[in-house]
């Protein structure tokens, strides 16, 4: 009798840290308007992408792959919404964990520019376009930041503009 070894456990993800407990370092102040930043770089995997569009957008682009090579992004390709969860978690690793962000009151503008597919590795390229005093909230401005999200080509995937609070030093 032969032994065969058991299939394959898929290998699991290290769970990610949780947030660093640190004192946050920025204030509204310290946002110099065309100040540029970059965050990353994460890896996005096969499996991740069909998970994400199994939970949240069940289209045959981001579920089955010889469904997503006739479709028009000829081949499997995150959901636009799953490339926006990518990008946030890469800006709060790297700048919102960092800072006294008090949440956002929304995105202006996304856009996606080219699929984000399995294997590529994205990053996050910031410019801090404005500051906006608030006058009604003494102890908050808004900092209007523009990303580019690029693969490992250094080609543009999405592009996101987003309105962000932070903590006055002072208020």
């Amino acid at each position: 009798m032969r032994l065969t070894p058991p299939p394959a456990q898929p290998k699991q993800r290290e769970p990610r840290p949780l947030a660093k407990k640190s004192v946050p370092k920025l204030f509204w102040e310290d946002f110099i308007e065309g100040n540029v930043a970059e965050y990353g770089p994460r890896a996005v995997t096969r499996e991740e992408i069909v998970a994400f569009a199994a939970e949240f957008d069940p289209q045959p682009m981001h579920l089955d792959e010889h469904a997503a090579r006739a479709s028009m992004l000829g081949g499997l390709a995150a959901s636009g919404w799953h490339t926006c969860v990518l990008v946030n978690r890469l800006l709060a690793d790297g700048l919102m964990n960092e800072a006294h962000a008090m949440g956002a009151p929304g995105v202006d503008e996304v856009k996606w520019l080219k699929p984000v597919r399995p294997g590529d590795i994205l990053s996050v390229e910031s410019t801090v376009r404005e500051k906006i005093d608030s006058p009604s909230r003494r102890g908050l401005g808004t900092v209007k930041i523009d990303s580019r999200v690029l693969n490992q080509r250094n080609e543009a995937v999405m592009t996101l503009t987003s309105l962000v609070l932070y903590r006055r030093r002072r208020a």
